[in-house]
């Protein structure tokens, strides 16, 4: 057996993994080759279907039944016992041995912390189990060790945390508590499975700063497996590039940065978005998809100017969507419980894509379904400009809500749930067009067929049924379904927030084309500011319910006032290693998302002492009005 090198804590040497599917052997990882240092952190990059995770259950011994390790070797080398070597490939992954290391000495920490905490036992209660099962102390002291862990991780209060359940937490709460149970034995060798992909950028630099803070304190090695390129460039020592089970390219950060040689990662870095993208500039996607109008909608492009761009040229474009002074609570009657969104204006311009970015929790969503009508709205007003005069949207109902729907449609964060899984693609796309009435039978098919070729799939798929397409296709599906009723309004809610970065390229370019070519008006609801940056013309940013800060795209990036656009964007990971993250200043001490850490100036002192102020261009600032421009530009 060759010996991994001194450093080493894990070495994989010529993996190969099969499926067994129908009886038939399916290799998914072909010769797959890495080491992971001790006290270093090495990227395992790839799209979906690369075998990322499937080589992280080989080396935790959690493969699916019907999948095999055929040939190769997983060799441990645990620094608390030199010179003894593991094979893990050769463990029984349930016996003693595998079962020892597994959560002891080798963490994982997994994608979707909701579904890897139990909802019916408490944070602390999990976390005391890895402990127990592992190192079992006195019940009173394993308690006591337990809120020392989640007080390392973050938790301002360990000793209530250690009683409160999964769904009482954030997203990044459960992932601090994800990390704690991967802790809590202080394992030789961590494995990161996308442990920030779901996280909005200030909680995915809080994450990412303990994980580092972690490692030099225990001393344990990393193998972080993500498909976010700027996570990258900020965590690893090194990376492995991985495309359909196999190694494309493998090398220090610096070398696949710098130095790329591979296509398929030059392809990777170049399906990023960057804010310094110029206007006009496309993400080069792995797989572009050239959209084909259906017939029914070129007599409307033809009507249209050829790119958007120029549809938003005249001095005074029309204004599609007015939103004023929109206002919903939850928890109580209008009026009391807790404000979800708090006086909520802006105007989205006939043509134009208006992005509105903000953490979990500041109402961005909720903002979008209210003016979908899916949920109601306290208070404010819901304006649609039509030909024929304003629309109350609000005061619809019945059959004139009925006729208005297809005006405004929906693509929703994710493309699983969002799909119903009893249902064919053709169904899928089909509804719309039957709940309104839209054309005969064969009519409707027709045009799911042109919608299908519309984002770049294959008609003849039409009768399979969601889960047998990709995260993409999926996402794909729902925009045709979500274009099949010729909107003029689309909401985009987080659609790319699921995807790879190769898979979102291709996706925010079909929105891009269909948008020049239909002439659509979008609402782009993100927290990621790179995607934002590259699809909106304006950008309105939400805290705590309500926009603090709205304007064109360059000075929202360029000349941020507001404390928390400024937060936001200092904790962008960039795929760029001269513009790494400062994770002293990018994650401070308290929550920048809380007025209460916010300046005077935007903070106030008494209710409805704030207002928006023009800083001039269309740029505008939640602050106090008696300050000066000056104050306000300084703060």
């Amino acid at each position: 057996m060759e010996q991994p090198g001194a450093a080493d804590v894990l070495r994989i040497e010529n993996l190969r993994i099969s499926f067994t599917l129908h009886g038939q052997p399916n290799e998914v990882v072909k010769g797959v080759s890495l080491r992971v240092p001790a006290g270093r952190t090495v990227a395992l990059v790839g799209e979906s279907g690369s075998g990322k995770t499937v080589i992280s259950q080989a080396v935790m011994g959690l493969l699916p039944r019907n999948g095999f390790i055929t040939e190769g070797q997983i060799l441990f080398a645990d620094p608390a016992k030199p010179g003894k070597l593991v094979d893990l490939a050769s463990l029984d992954r349930d016996g003693r041995k595998m079962r020892r290391l597994r959560g002891g000495r080798i963490g994982m920490v997994f994608q979707e912390p909701m579904s890897s905490l139990s909802p019916v036992h408490t944070i602390g209660n999990q976390i005391e189990e890895a402990l127990q099962l592992h190192r079992p102390h006195p019940r009173r002291e394993a308690r006591a060790v337990t809120e020392r862990m989640l007080d390392l991780v973050g938790f301002r209060d360990p000793h209530r945390s250690y009683d409160q359940y999964s769904f009482e937490l954030s997203g990044g709460l459960r992932q601090r508590a994800m990390l704690a149970m991967a802790l809590i034995c202080r394992p030789a060798l961590l494995i990161a499975d996308e442990p920030t992909t779901a996280l909005d950028v200030t909680i995915q630099a809080q994450v990412l700063k303990l994980m580092k803070d972690l490692q030099q304190e225990i001393g344990m090695a990393i193998l972080l497996i993500t498909h976010d390129l700027g996570v990258v460039a900020n965590m690893a020592d090194e990376v492995v590039v991985a495309y359909r089970g196999q190694v494309m390219e493998a090398g220090t950060a610096e070398d696949i940065f710098r130095r790329p040689q591979h296509p398929y990662l030059k392809a990777l870095l170049k399906a990023s978005p960057d804010f310094d993208m110029k206007p006009g500039e496309r993400l080069v996607a792995l797989r572009d998809i050239a959209p084909v109008l259906p017939r029914e909608f070129a007599r409307r492009a033809d009507e249209i100017p050829a790119r958007v761009t120029e549809l938003i040229r005249p001095a005074a474009p029309p204004v599609l969507l007015s939103v004023r002074n929109l206002r919903k609570t939850y928890g109580g009657k209008k009026g009391a419980g807790v404000v979800a969104v708090d006086d909520v204006s802006f105007d989205v311009l006939r043509g134009q894509c208006l992005g509105l970015v903000g953490e979990s929790g500041s109402g961005k969503s909720t903002v979008g379904h209210m003016i979908m009508r899916s949920r109601s709205a306290d208070s404010g007003s819901i304006i649609v400009n039509d030909a024929a005069g304003p629309i109350d949207v609000r005061a619809l109902e019945g059959a004139a809500l009925r006729a208005f729907r297809p005006r405004m449609q929906m693509i929703f964060q994710d493309p699983v749930s969002s799909l119903s899984p009893r249902m064919t693609v053709l169904d899928i796309i089909r509804e719309p067009m039957i709940i309104q009435g839209a054309g005969t039978d064969a009519e409707q098919k027709r045009r799911a067929v042109e919608l299908m070729e519309c984002v770049g799939l294959d008609p003849r798929f039409l009768s399979r049924y969601p889960h047998s397409f990709s995260g993409g296709q999926r996402q794909r599906i729902g925009i045709a379904r979500a274009i099949a009723l010729n909107p003029e309004l689309i909401i985009c809610d987080e659609p790319v927030s699921a995807l790879d970065v190769s898979v979102q390229a291709q996706v925010l370019n079909l929105l891009k084309d269909l948008q020049a070519s239909l002439g659509l008006t979008y609402l782009f609801v993100s927290h990621n500011l790179a995607v934002v940056h590259y699809m909106a013309a304006r950008i309105a940013v939400m805290a705590r319910g309500r926009i603090v800060e709205i304007g064109p795209r360059d000075a929202i990036f360029e000349r941020a006032a507001h404390p928390y656009t400024q937060a936001l964007l200092k904790a962008v990971p960039l795929p760029d290693l001269d513009r790494r993250l400062d994770f002293a200043t990018c994650v401070p001490s308290a929550s920048m998302s809380d007025p209460a850490n916010w300046p005077e100036t935007f903070r106030g002192g008494a209710p409805g002492q704030l207002a928006m102020v023009d800083l001039g261009g269309g740029h505008l600032v939640l602050a106090d009005p008696a300050c000066t421009l000056r104050d306000l530009t300084a703060a």
